[in-house]
């Protein structure tokens, strides 16, 4: 049971580092880094179909959500006006002026998302306890994140299939089958990766933009009086005059602006121009007609409700606007569900996850990965959730609580970085920061409120995966605690092997060891049982960084004749390969045959201490993550054939 040696916990320098210049990870700005990319029409396409397919779903499901809080009663024309003016300025608020404006200029190496930022945030720490606080927030976020990527493709199907029900009420029993048949096959596929099917992503997204965006115009066009909503005015009247149950709006207007995070988790893909670009210009006016456009048709037709997004078509384009949702909808999930892949791989890579297996999908592109646990548990819960509440109103109580909290996490962490990286003063910290934070926390309350309806669902999803991440972290910490306290130092052990008349046999070893200076448990058991040591010895540790990607991956070390240390540094978007790094030992004197080389791993079997560091719960949980932690020999790409295992008992 257990993880071999071998994963250095991150953010910790190896030894060689001690020895050789500093590798500094400066925080870049967006202005130099994500303006590299450049400016063309595939770029803009790839966008599209990447970054905004999960907030251009948001109609569907979106303005029908609030509005019923208030359709009890009869819906009134300011009722109708200030829900509107709330989406239209929460789109400019939250996603322009925040993400599209502020957060995406603070990229990690050119990389975004809640943790390359919380990466950036720990930087500017100045106590270890600050760098701790930091990582919760962090964790916290990328939890959260998980919790929406199981709401988001349930929310998104329903509400595209739902569309069949305005067509004709006798679909309304195949909603839920037919639902249920797309996921199915959405995730069945997704060990074939995106590449094949990122080709069709763009223009169909392009249609979908340019189809919602020209029903909200006609409508427009036809009620133009629903423009007078463009003025904050009437959602500030809206506010004043509801108090409380504006407030419990907010928590469905906050579903227009879902998805406001891919923005900034995928601007290592594409940079920050295009992305901003996109926005402006083509995805903002198209969501913000179409919403307009429903204003309008509900100012007319208050049965509209029904379902405003459908019924801006006419009768004879409804069924084309099934299906044009529905690859939409799969289209927003497909970047959800790669999105969970990328943020599982992180925290795999940063420590708070054990090793999982990752499957490259394609032969050129690193981030293009297939996790099959991670599809898996995400099938699972989006199935669970499809029939459980079986309708996208429904559903919509539980969406916005992961998201709102996300949110919450970004504005914390951001506001961080801007202060002490990007050296703002602190009153202007507070004067842009507060206004979006105090919005988030808004959002985030109106969400809570939700809780009994359905919000219980992210929470507990975000709370179930936020304890797994802290337990493998602490269990971790505390593994490396026992092992440097077990251990040999390496110097100790280096002095004394002249004088040992240890028989050196012919071949190589390489012992992986997460710490650099004590001898591995496998050597010594190696030496205790077998009464041999190679002739040429690698002691090779593997560093996690906290930056996406390492250029200085590998430093080498003669620590005595034919041993060496080899410490080899991942950012945390990059998947282990040692034999293949080993391999490149030749461009640097040492002599590697890979042949000749055989793997040693120290296999550990975690008990319970005579005084138990951990609660029974977390050492339980601690256990059963360990047991199916995916092989080391999978997860660095070890030939299985070439490797020793010894299993070594420890207590913590």
């Amino acid at each position: 049971m257990g993880r071999p040696w071998g994963l250095q916990p991150p953010g910790r320098r190896p030894y060689a580092a001690a020895h050789q210049p500093t590798r500094t990870t400066d925080v870049t700005s967006a202005a130099t880094q994500g303006d590299r990319q450049p400016l063309n029409a595939a770029v803009l396409l790839g966008v599209l179909g990447i970054v905004y397919g999960d907030i251009g779903t948001s109609p569907l499901y979106a303005m029908r959500a609030a509005l019923l809080h208030f359709s009890s009663d009869g819906l009134e024309r300011w009722e109708i006006l200030g829900i509107l003016s709330l989406i239209i300025w929460s789109l400019i608020i939250v996603v322009t002026v925040k993400y599209v404006w502020l957060v995406m200029r603070a990229d990690n190496k050119g990389e975004g998302g809640i943790l390359a930022l919380m990466a950036l945030a720990q930087r500017a720490a100045i106590t270890e306890r600050g760098r701790w606080t930091i990582a919760l927030v962090g964790i916290a976020g990328a939890a959260l994140f998980f919790g929406d990527g199981v709401i988001t493709p349930a929310i998104s199907v329903l509400s595209a299939v739902e569309g069949l029900k305005v067509i004709s009420p006798a679909f309304e029993g195949a909603v839920v089958p037919v639902s249920l048949a797309v996921l199915l096959g959405l995730f069945l596929v997704q060990y074939r990766g995106t590449g094949s099917m990122g080709a069709i992503f763009g223009p169909i997204t392009v249609l979908w933009f340019g189809v919602i965006g020209l029903l909200g115009l006609i409508e427009v066009v036809r009620e133009p009086e629903v423009l007078v909503a463009l003025s904050p005015h009437y959602a500030v009247r809206f506010a004043l005059a509801y108090h409380l149950a504006a407030f419990i709006a907010l928590g469905s207007v906050v579903l227009a602006v879902t998805g406001a995070e891919a923005l900034y988790a995928d601007m290592g893909h594409f940079g920050r121009r295009p992305i901003q670009v996109a926005w402006v210009a083509f995805v903002l006016p198209a969501l913000a007609l179409n919403y307009l456009g429903q204003g309008a048709l509900m100012l007319s037709d208050r049965s509209a409700l029904e379902n405003p997004f459908y019924l801006l078509a006419p009768e004879w384009l409804r069924l084309p606007l099934v299906i044009l949702a529905t690859a939409a909808t799969i289209i927003a999930s497909q970047a959800m569900i790669s999105g969970a892949y990328s943020i599982a791989r992180q925290c795999v890579q940063l420590g708070f996850l054990p090793r999982l297996v990752v499957r490259h999908t394609s032969e050129t592109e690193e981030g293009q990965i297939y996790m099959p646990q991670v599809n898996f548990a995400l099938l699972m819960g989006v199935v669970v959730l499809v029939v459980a509440f079986r309708n996208s109103d429904s559903l919509a109580a539980a969406y916005g609580l992961a998201v709102t909290g996300t949110f919450l996490a970004t504005s914390t962490l951001a506001g961080l970085v801007f202060r002490r990286k990007f050296g703002w003063s602190l009153p202007l910290v507070i004067a842009v920061f507060t206004p979006l934070f105090l919005l988030d926390m808004a959002f985030f309350i109106s969400n809570v409120l939700k809780i009994p309806d359905g919000g219980w669902v992210p929470l507990l999803l975000g709370g179930a995966i936020f304890a797994m991440m802290l337990t493998w972290h602490r269990g971790r910490d505390l593994l490396f605690s026992r092992f440097r306290q077990d251990s040999l130092p390496l110097k100790s052990f280096l002095a004394r092997l002249p004088q040992s008349r240890t028989v050196r046999v012919p071949g190589i070893a390489v012992f992986m060891t997460s710490q650099a200076d004590y001898v591995p448990s496998a050597l010594l058991h190696n030496l205790k049982h077998n009464k041999v040591l190679h002739e040429r010895v690698l002691f090779v540790t593997v560093n996690n960084e906290d930056v996406p990607q390492v250029t200085d991956r590998r430093r080498v070390e003669e620590l005595a004749p034919g041993i060496h240390r080899v410490s080899l540094c991942y950012g945390f978007q990059e998947s282990p390969n040692i034999p293949r790094e080993l391999e490149g030992l030749r461009e640097v004197g040492v002599d590697y045959e890979p042949m000749q080389a055989s793997y040693f791993l120290g296999r550990e079997t975690v008990v319970a201490s005579a005084i138990p560091k951990m609660a029974r719960w977390q050492q339980w949980l601690f256990g059963i993550m360990s047991r199916n932690s995916v092989p080391a020999t999978e997860f660095f790409r070890i030939p299985s054939d070439r490797v020793v295992e010894l299993g070594v008992r420890v207590a913590i």
